[in-house]
């Protein structure tokens, strides 16, 4: 019988959840619902120095804002709790000192000093930065170089000290990467990383292999970024005599800046004016530093469909030209053996235009609740009817939710500044004397709601005027709207009303 699929996302609490990190829970996500599995959230904070107040939260509501719930997670349970690796901090030990008893492993005394004397020493032209690996492990204060005795003697005296794996001298770790086929690696190459800290606290190296197995993950997704560390977890699993349940890998293609040069980091979107965080992160204040505020995806008016669907296309696609998909249409077609080899550059227009056209799809009952926060944030009270009517009327015109105020803001409070100097070229008294008359038109109408008849009534008075529609319709979106922008001029009247349609021409002509 085929085990049950179980996948995990494993954040550390360290910041905000980079749009990198939250492609990472889509995939899981999708690949654990199609195949009926688990999806895990557990928290990697056994690295305590980096630990960021708030991280954590913030994780749990990025996730839930991008619709992606895990089964099993700190907040939740689950079968394999705790789900916080800082509360597992116990189990480690025992599988340290296992691989120390089995020779796989080893005690480190050295004192920082002494790890930077090192570097110095065996720097060389070819080699500016040793590793403490198979080449210097015999010239350094570790249970390799010195007797059982003194060793003995070290650990009853209780000297701080860590535990490092004891990679092979020249062996090769093969394995197969869902995404990228075999991948070998020289042990030789790799440093003996240390796997138990001075605290007691696990590494990541450590930690994600026991975590993994305790907790039956059967697929493990991360970023290329870990592709180096594959020997050393690969290892571990071998020595620990778990090599059987080992789960299948699949290192993900990197989100690349949008020239291709290199991996999207926060700081591109500082540089480049756009967002890389799912959601406004406040970096706290240290030092010397004073508070930041990094702008997010949700606050700068992205859906969270469109979020979600433009994640997914980076790095994979169906082998169609399709580029919109719902998130249920993601769990039927999304498949590993379609995510690519190699990076996605991360492109801010096309992201707009995710947005753009998933907003235009959206009915208004879906994009009502966002809409009104956003203008209750801007101080607009808008009632339930009418602001559904403005939706309707503008989102065509929207690529972003905050957009939805430019546009639709002056269906609700009457513009406190025209175009004037759109409209001044063409003025004259005949233009004058018409607007006095529309006023009179609009005034005697009593069908307010035909938008049709008032623009037909509108332009058979420019007619026996002799002027031309064209020439009064600018001026009278300007003075409805305040520029040359907006939905049809006669539905905006509409819905504004009689009262406010023609104080508004009154201010206007008052200026002119």
């Amino acid at each position: 019988m085929a085990k049950k699929v179980r996948v995990r996302f494993a954040p550390s609490p360290t910041g905000g959840l980079h749009l990198g990190g939250v492609r990472t829970v889509l995939y899981n996500y999708l690949f654990a619902r199609q195949h009926g599995g688990d999806f895990v959230l557990r928290i990697e904070d056994t690295d305590q120095s980096r630990y960021v107040p708030g991280a954590e939260e913030y994780i749990y509501e990025c996730l839930k804002w991008c619709g992606l719930d895990p089964d099993e997670s700190p907040l939740k349970g689950g079968p394999h709790a705790p789900y916080r690796q800082s509360e597992r901090k116990e189990l480690y030990r025992q599988y340290a000192e296992f691989l120390v008893q089995e020779g796989k492993a080893y005690y480190a005394f050295d004192r920082p000093e002494e790890l930077e004397s090192m570097r110095e020493r065996f720097k060389t032209a070819e080699n500016p930065s040793p590793q403490y690996d198979h080449k210097v492990r015999q010239e350094m204060r570790n249970s390799c170089s010195l007797t059982f005795e003194e060793t003995q003697r070290m650990l009853n005296d209780g000297v701080p000290h860590v535990i490092r794996i004891r990679m092979p001298e020249n062996d090769t770790v093969t394995f197969t990467d869902m995404i990228r086929g075999e991948v070998s690696f020289n042990t030789g190459l790799v440093d003996d990383k240390v796997l138990l800290k001075a605290d007691g606290m696990p590494t990541y190296h450590l930690a994600v292999v026991v975590d993994d197995y305790l907790m039956k993950i059967t697929h493990a997704f991360r970023g290329e970024e870990w592709l180096p560390s594959s020997p050393v977890h690969i290892l571990l699993w071998k020595y620990l005599g778990w090599e059987e349940q080992m789960p299948q890998w699949a290192h993900l293609p990197l989100i690349l800046k949008p020239d291709g040069n290199g991996k999207l980091s926060k700081r591109d979107g500082d540089r480049l004016g756009f967002p890389v965080f799912a959601m406004n992160w406040t970096v706290p204040a240290k030092g010397d530093t004073k508070e930041e505020l990094i702008k997010g995806f949700r606050e700068l008016g992205f859906m969270p469909e469109a979020f979600v669907n433009l994640l997914a296309m980076l790095g994979w696609n169906d082998g169609t030209d399709q580029e919109l998909f719902t998130i249920d249409e993601l769990k039927e077609k999304f498949s590993m053996d379609r995510v690519h080899k190699g990076g996605a550059k991360f492109d801010f227009e096309k992201a707009k235009w995710f947005n753009h056209e998933w907003i235009k799809r959206s009915d208004v009952a879906r994009l009502k609740p966002d809409v009104k926060q956003i203008f209750d944030q801007h101080g607009l009270a808008a009632a339930d009817d009418k602001l559904e009517k403005v939706i309707n009327l503008v989102k065509e015109r929207c690529t972003l939710l905050t957009d939805f105020v430019e546009q639709g803001k002056f269906f609700f409070e009457t513009p406190q500044q025209w175009d004037l100097e759109a409209i001044k070229p063409k003025w004259n008294d005949a233009k004058q004397a018409f607007f006095g008359d529309a006023i009179g038109y609009f005034q005697d109408q009593t069908n307010w709601n035909a938008a049709a008849d008032l623009e037909n009534g509108f332009k058979e008075l420019a007619a026996a005027r002799q002027i031309k529609p064209g020439e009064v319709l600018l001026p009278l979106r300007i003075m409805l709207v305040g520029g040359k922008f907006g939905p049809g001029v006669f539905e905006i009247a509409s819905i504004i009303g009689k009262e406010e349609t023609v104080g508004r021409i009154k201010a206007v002509l008052e200026k002119l």
